[in-house]
């Protein structure tokens, strides 16, 4: 079996915010941007991999999803504890300073892990943890 990882997803609660996020400070290309009854998917990616995409999506809009369901979803991402996702990067120093002066919130700068990776942390506009690793 040759399997690799097409999509990702990840909620948003503000598609402007993810877009200033993902495409403006990430540099990430935005592949699609669709709306459907006053809601936007928008599928990103990093420019040079079009077989890799994250698709920010509305929260809690699966029709089997519960009012208290949504309820629990909105509290976790309020929090920044409902999703996330790691990226690897080439120079982690830079990446972390350009996020910084981008007026993230800052979780972790980057740190050398007794686990033998060197990473930072920040949260995207919508909560999501975002991890990122030092490359090779």
């Amino acid at each position: 079996m040759n399997l690799t990882i097409h999509s990702s997803y990840l909620p948003h609660d503000d598609p402007d915010a993810a877009l200033a996020f993902y495409r403006d400070l990430l540099g990430f290309e935005v592949r699609k941007d669709v709306g459907y009854e006053g809601l936007r998917w928008i599928t990103v990616g990093p420019v040079g991999q079009p077989s890799t995409s994250i698709v920010l999506t509305p929260p809690a809009v699966d029709p089997g999803i519960t009012d208290d369901e949504r309820r629990v979803i909105s509290e976790m991402m309020a929090k920044g504890t409902y999703a996330g996702i790691n990226f690897a990067t080439e120079d982690l120093d830079g990446t972390f300073d350009r996020l910084q002066a981008g007026d993230v919130e800052i979780i972790q700068e980057p740190t050398d892990q007794p686990y033998g990776i060197r990473d930072c942390a920040v949260r995207d506009p919508a909560g999501n943890m975002i991890r990122i690793q030092q490359a090779g």
